[in-house]
């Protein structure tokens, strides 16, 4: 990390418009307007992307919001009650949502903002709610770190477009800063065994490609050519890991066998850290923890 940088500062690299946070160069993206629409419009993108990241089951409508509201609330179980909890959850993103796009519409037809600020309190009340019900979910993969997600909404919604921009560089950085620190370990790990060697450019163009993938918009035409980079790289790594393991199908190398199963849940992390975007400090550390017990016992 480079010290003399100050965060938010901006450069440009080959053409590609940056900004700095916490030690990264992080690519930069404009902010057109910061007005009810776009934030509609941020909103919407942001909960599909919620809901394609969460358990199945979850995405519930907003006019339902009442009903699942009281089956949550008279649920005694504790593992269903979750489960309804999250269902809660959904329906207060979706209502909220829903609300916004009505005061959109009012707008379009001319109702003032004045006019509109009951209807505002409301749609603020539903994503604060939703946040904290949020916590019950689980992401579709396992694991944690839907919280950071489940809140960018009511960041959205809550900040300015500037101060929410600004927060999710700060979780991109934060995110490849896991992405470094996981691929550091499992090259510590390669390094240590001779015949992994040619592991180590499949997990380096890895971590290259997940930090791209990882600060790139989904919309941004450069993510035409980012995208099957950073899939190509992952598929060359799954490749691999399934090739080595059907070598050792047959044989009792217990310390390959483990250092192998390392490569293959630290490269799934990253894979999943590029995938949701946010900081899994949990998984991240259990990782770390499990590759440092392993260096050990390598070197024993």
């Amino acid at each position: 990390m480079n010290k003399n940088i100050t965060n938010g500062t901006k450069k440009e690299f080959d053409g590609k418009p940056c900004v700095y946070y916490d030690g990264y160069w992080i690519r930069a993206y404009g902010i057109e307007k910061d007005d009810l629409a776009t934030k509609k419009m941020m909103i919407d993108q942001l909960t599909k992307r919620v809901f394609h990241h969460c358990e199945p089951g979850i995405n519930t409508p907003g006019n339902r919001l009442e009903q699942i509201r009281r089956i949550y609330e008279e649920e005694t179980n504790p593992s269903q009650k979750r489960v309804k909890g999250g269902m809660l959850a959904g329906a207060l993103l979706n209502r909220g949502a829903d609300i916004l796009t009505s005061i959109v519409d009012l707008q379009a037809a001319g109702v003032s903002i004045d006019a509109c600020r009951q209807l505002l309190k409301e749609c603020g009340q539903c994503f604060i709610e939703a946040l904290e019900m949020g916590r019950n979910i689980k992401l579709a993969r396992g694991g944690e770190g839907l919280d950071e997600l489940w809140g960018e909404p009511f960041k959205v919604f809550s900040m300015s477009m500037e101060q929410f921009y600004e927060s999710r560089y700060i979780k991109v950085a934060q995110t490849m800063s896991e992405i470094d620190r996981i691929t550091d370990s499992l090259l510590q790990i390669i390094d240590k065994q001779e015949q992994f060697e040619p592991a180590r450019p499949a997990m380096e163009e890895l971590c290259v490609t997940a930090k791209l993938a990882c600060e790139t918009i989904r919309t941004d035409p450069v993510n035409f050519d980012i995208w099957p980079r950073y899939v190509a790289a992952k598929e060359s790594m799954e490749d691999y890991i399934r090739n080595y393991m059907e070598k050792l199908a047959d044989n009792n190398h217990i310390l390959q066998r483990r250092v192998i199963e390392m490569i293959r849940d630290g490269s799934a992390l990253i894979i999943s850290l590029a995938t949701v975007r946010v900081p899994m400090p949990k998984s991240t550390e259990q990782i770390l923890e499990k590759c440092r017990q392993l260096g050990k016992n390598i070197e024993s």
